[in-house]
């Protein structure tokens, strides 16, 4: 590994950050509406995003730094396993085509601005839609502290703050996260959705010639997958087994589908991958993305071919995060490699800035305004969210800085079967009130109590709590445990709504008619866009 600073690629990857940073600001007036102060607008970017917006800003928010890194690292530390991102990013797309325009279709009819928001107003629950803001923000923080893990790993591969001292070796991730927060605090939603056409852009063009330029610096595909083989079958001095696998064996088949499933019912329940949602200014923008974005599927199958590249190319890092960035910096020539940081660095800048967005609102919404403010204005929800979005990327640094890597990954791969129990109440709650709201949240609670615990009990080769393998989410014996944490949330839900309706136990009001969830723009209640004070940037109309 070169511990020198590689000043070319630096250069060019400052260049592309400043860039950036000035869109960033600069989005603050792009599409701006007369009357900004209030989280439809700062939150929600005035909820008037077209197709190709929200594709890009969809696509900025779900695949991240994070996947960018991880996802390639899981193939380099152990093969085929880490392929399970392709089947459950493919699956999702159409589980998500049947409730995304009814929950849009809701939360434009009652101006929902969270999905705890809408889970409040179906089941008339407070205490519920405080479960979900809850389990959305701790599920988040981690989230938000890989982004800047992330950007971590390719200033570290750069040579950039390796000192000795602590402050000096942190100093250029305070000053990214100064600058993330900043425009976040300014620009708001607007910021991610601009930013998200040069991340986009940049990850596929470093993606096409990886996947092109890189094989024949390795001697072909033939050569790079007959290494890796040779590569995996060695066994592990730890465990005496082997390393990993090109193809998964028969008795991993189960657990790689199961863990394909939950994390595909899990994705578009982020609370950042709802804020895209309700951005977009109707219906049918939901439905083309839904089409569309299977796109980024494709190119995460060839990102995650760079794991085989890396083992291949006789990576060795002790920290598989390092693996990709440090396969860049020995194959591209420096000015791009500095294009291929750049890629991974803005790749985090765009998720951190929605998710931040995202778990702010949840706590303005159902948290401060629903038990601590109740007459809260629209312009003082502005400014609490604002307020609330730099404590989270507060908090998130404070993950990065004080905590082992490995314990970031693990929290956020535990926050993926926090977020499967939100699908009874979410889902569950789209097309159907039978549910009784008191089950849902004992539910939720027996699904909550069993995957944290069934987590904690998964040990590694690092740590006896909260471990996994190869960066594989948590997988038991009879397959992945987020999953089966749902079957018993539902089983609870069921039984119990029984129960309750049996003994005629009082429910919650619902505030909601059944043609909420068919409204479109232009109908009754629902405004077709918020009128910008300004034309200018591209948009999807």
């Amino acid at each position: 590994m070169n511990h020198g600073v590689n000043g070319v690629a630096l250069t060019v990857f400052v260049l592309f950050f400043l860039a950036v940073t000035v869109m960033g600001f600069m989005a603050a007036k792009w599409r701006r509406a007369e009357n900004a102060d209030n989280l439809d607008e700062w939150g929600l970017g005035g909820r008037s995003f077209g197709t190709w917006i929200t594709w890009f800003l969809l696509g900025g928010d779900l695949y991240t730094a994070y996947t960018f890194v991880a996802v390639p690292a899981a193939v380099y530390a152990g093969g085929a396993a880490g392929f399970f991102a392709v089947p459950y990013t493919i699956l999702c797309y159409p589980l998500v085509f049947t409730f995304l325009p009814r929950l849009w279709s809701v939360a434009h009819r009652h101006g929902y601005v969270t999905s705890s928001d809408f889970v409040r107003g179906r089941f008339g629950s407070k205490g519920l839609s405080l479960a979900l803001a809850l389990t959305g923000i701790l599920a988040t923080m981690p989230y938000i502290a890989l982004q800047l893990v992330g950007i971590q790993a390719v200033l570290d591969v750069m040579g950039v703050g390796g000192g000795s001292n602590w402050f000096m070796k942190d100093l250029p991730l305070l000053i990214a996260f100064g600058v993330l927060a900043a425009y976040t605090y300014s620009s708001g939603l607007r910021a991610p959705a601009l930013i998200a056409f040069v991340k986009d852009a940049l990850i596929y063009i470093v993606i096409a010639v990886a996947i092109i330029y890189i094989p024949l610096r390795l001697g072909g595909f033939h050569e790079i997958f007959a290494k890796a083989g040779e590569a995996f079958s060695t066994k592990n001095p730890a465990t005496g087994k082997p390393r990993g696998a090109l193809v998964s064996g028969p008795d991993a088949q189960w657990a790689y589908a199961t863990l394909a499933l939950g994390s595909a019912m899990a994705l578009f329940l982020y609370p950042h991958s709802v804020t895209a949602v309700l951005s977009s200014k109707n219906r049918n923008v939901i439905r083309r993305n839904t089409t569309i974005l299977p796109l980024y599927s494709l190119m995460l199958g060839l990102l995650a071919m760079l794991g085989f590249m890396a083992v291949a190319a006789g990576i060795k890092v002790k920290n598989g995060q390092l693996a990709i960035p440090q396969l860049f910096d020995d194959m591209f020539p420096d000015w791009f490699t500095g294009v291929a940081f750049a890629a991974i660095g803005i790749g985090a800048l765009v998720p951190a800035a929605i998710m931040s967005i995202a778990a702010a609102n949840l706590f303005t919404r159902n948290i401060y305004k629903d038990f601590l403010r109740k007459d809260a204005t629209p312009e003082h929800e502005a400014k609490v969210s604002k307020l609330a979005s730099l404590l989270v990327k507060v908090g998130a640094l404070v993950f990065v800085l004080t905590m082992d890597k490995t314990v970031a990954i693990n929290f956020q791969l535990l926050g993926g079967i926090w977020i499967l129990q939100t699908v009874p109440a979410l889902v569950g709650g789209l097309f159907t009130r039978w549910f009784h709201r008191r089950a849902l949240l004992a539910g939720w609670a027996v699904g909550m109590a069993y995957g944290t615990w069934r987590a904690y009990e998964t040990p590694s080769a690092t740590q006896d709590h909260f471990g996994n393998t190869n960066l594989i989410p948590f997988i038991g014996e009879k397959g992945y445990i987020g999953l089966t944490a749902f079957a018993l949330n539902v089983a609870a839900v069921i039984v119990l709504t029984l129960v309750l309706k049996a003994v005629k136990a009082p429910d919650g009001r619902d505030e909601t008619r059944p043609s909420d969830y068919t409204a479109d723009a232009g109908d009754p209640d629902v405004a077709v866009e918020l009128p910008p004070a300004t034309a200018g940037a591209p948009g999807g109309h």
